[in-house]
């Protein structure tokens, strides 16, 4: 029984969850690349902040880019609002919070949408971002600027090992995947509801869907399906 990841993972993390399911192995392909892109910083004053990916965090600093989280200076304050539990771990990495977590972009633009619409938004990601926020929160005349801080490279990779299920970690990834590997009859395991919707696109075989996000999720739902015997 075979499973592959497509990204790389410490096996130790897996092996956490997973280690003691008899039978099992797994392998790991990276199927997308992050490069930053080189941007030059500038204000944030009375801006709300949005980041949908760790990479998006860590472009956003390498580029010199500060928020301003001090209360006393409501013209300046920056709030920060997140995708991911990743994301918010990232953050904290260079000391700073979340107003909201949202597990996933639609969720992040309904929140908008119903409490934050007096808001003006920067929202740091990649030149790949999906497009939810874009689409919806202009519609409701919320001020919502993109700005690409990193690149994703889709490196297209060719597999020739047989998997009985596959982990899908984002759209672009599958996108990455789907060009030069067909899915036969594996199942699929895919982050959220994203990624679930990209994979829609181009397979009718059953894919569980993580409701929380999160690789500790993914995990979970894996051991489950194993436990039954169903993988």
């Amino acid at each position: 029984m075979k499973i592959l990841f497509t990204k790389p993972i410490r096996k130790e993390k897996i092996d956490e969850k997973l280690g003691t399911v008899s039978g099992l192995s797994y392998d790991f392909v990276k199927v997308i690349g992050t490069e930053i892109i080189t941007t030059k910083a500038f204000g944030l004053e009375n801006n709300s902040l949005i980041f949908t990916s760790a990479n998006g965090v860590k472009a956003f600093f390498s580029n010199g880019f500060l928020p301003n989280e001090n209360f006393a200076e409501p013209h300046h304050y920056n709030k920060i609002y997140v995708v991911g539990s990743q994301t918010k771990k990232e953050l904290r990495k260079y000391n700073f919070g979340t107003f909201k977590l949202c597990k996933n972009a639609n969720e992040l633009s309904n929140f908008i949408i119903e409490n934050s619409v007096n808001e003006k938004f920067f929202h740091f990601c990649g030149n790949l971002a999906i497009d939810i926020l874009d689409e919806k929160l202009p519609l409701q005349n919320i001020a919502y600027q993109k700005i690409a801080v990193y690149k994703t490279q889709l490196l297209y990779p060719t597999i020739d090992e047989k998997y009985q299920a596959i982990v899908f970690f984002s759209p672009s990834g599958v996108r990455s995947f789907a060009k030069f590997n067909p899915l036969g009859d594996a199942k699929i395991f895919s982050i959220g509801k994203t990624t679930t919707a990209e994979l829609e696109k181009i397979t009718d075989n059953k894919i569980i869907t993580s409701s929380k996000n999160t690789l500790a999720d993914i995990l979970n739902l894996i051991l489950k399906d194993t436990s039954t015997g169903s993988v």
